[in-house]
Formats: C-alpha cells, sequence, structure tokens
C-alpha cells in the first residue's frame, strides 16, 4: 500500500511512478540486503541534547540472516555517540552505493548492550585498529575490552530505491522525460513498513 495520499501522488508524479507496492516482504529484504552489502558503509544519525544532529560513517557487523532487518554495529562506548542515543535513542541511518545510486535509509530505535554473545558473534578484528590496545591489560582491544558495546538498530520504518536498469538507461529515462516533460522513474521506491519489520522478527526469532 502506498503512503502517498492522492494528492501527493499527483503533485509528486516521481514518487508515484517509483514506488512498487507489488512485492513480497523477502523479495523486499532480500533487494535491500543486496544494496546495503554493496554501499557497505552506513551513516548513523544521533541527536545531541541540544537538538543537533550529527552523523558518522559506519560499517553494519554481518552476517544477515535471510529475514534480518535490524543494524548491528560494535563501537566504543566511551564516544559521543553513546552519550546522544542515551539522550534520545531516535535514530537515522543511512546507506548510498555511488557506483548505482541505490540508496536505503533506516528510521528507527538504537539499543545498546555489551551482550558478549552479540559481540563474539559480530566481532571483527578490524575493530582493533580503531579503539587500540591502552598497553593497560584491561583496555585490549580485543572482543573482551570493557569500552567495546553493540548499538543496535530495531527500524520503525525502512525505505530504499534500487534501480533496475543500466546507468544508459536510466540516462536516456531522464533525458527522455526532460523533453517531453513526462516524469519517469528510473528505479523504484521500496517501503518496509513498521507491520512488516515486525513480521520480519517474527519469522527470524523462529
Amino acid at each position: 500500500m502506498s503512503d502517498l495520499s492522492p494528492e501527493q501522488a499527483k503533485l509528486d508524479p516521481y514518487s508515484s511512478l517509483a514506488e512498487n507496492t507489488n512485492l513480497t516482504l523477502q523479495e523486499k529484504i532480500t533487494d535491500l540486503h543486496t544494496v546495503i552489502k554493496l554501499a557497505k558503509v552506513g551513516m548513523l544519525v544521533t541527536r545531541d541534547a541540544n537538538g543537533n544532529l550529527h552523523s558518522r560513517a559506519m560499517s553494519p557487523a554481518t552476517p544477515f540472516t535471510d529475514t534480518q532487518l535490524s543494524l548491528v554495529f560494535l563501537a566504543n562506548n566511551v564516544s559521543h555517540k553513546f552519550e546522544e542515543i542515551e539522550n534520545d535513542a531516535h535514530v537515522n541511518v543511512s546507506f548510498c552505493d555511488p557506483s548505482s545510486t541505490d540508496w536505503a535509509s533506516y528510521s528507527g530505535r538504537a539499543r545498546v548492550t555489551q551482550d558478549r554473545d552479540l559481540i563474539n558473534k559480530h566481532w571483527s578484528s578490524f575493530i582493533t585498529g580503531y579503539i587500540g590496545d591502552l598497553k593497560d591489560g584491561v583496555h585490549k582491544g580485543d572482543k573482551n575490552d570493557p569500552r567495546v558495546a553493540v548499538i543496535e538498530v530495531i527500524p520503525d520504518e525502512i525505505k530504499y530505491w534500487i534501480t533496475k536498469h543500466s546507468s544508459a538507461v536510466r540516462t536516456a529515462q531522464v533525458a527522455y522525460g526532460a523533453a517531453t516533460g513526462k516524469a519517469t522513474a528510473p528505479g523504484e521506491l521500496r517501503i518496509i513498513s513498521k507491520e512488516e519489520v515486525q513480521l520480519a522478527q517474527g519469522l527470524q526469532s523462529k
């Protein structure tokens, strides 16, 4: 079901043409995973106590399950983003693959945990390069370092755009639209609703 009103659909023909509502939830999740894996790095946006928005590049941990919609990041819990999540758990994470212009935007809430099973599951030695070994016998930069924590982003809604044509075809479509005055959508806009997120979470827990 489209989230555009009839008036919005009339005045925003690009979004109306691009939105594909004829897909199964699993089809939408599979293509979303493709966008994220190709983009590799996302921008996590948090809000501080003064209302200022801050973003930083972060790579989500793997592996994905076939129905996973949450994002998991491992990070240093002394960094400012943890203070900001404590202040306001609402976050956004966006991804963009410049080679195709495919993008994804997660709106949701962040949950912070030091659950050992989650850390062990998603640990990567690359994290040591970001937090460092302080040579004090405690803060060693490994998975047992007390600074290591999980940020799990549980989405309320996900929107993403994925192209189904080559760059040359997309350029021709836009050029034709510009010449004729007819709006065109050289890709598809997909929306995963809160209800679908909850359904996927139920499938994942089984």
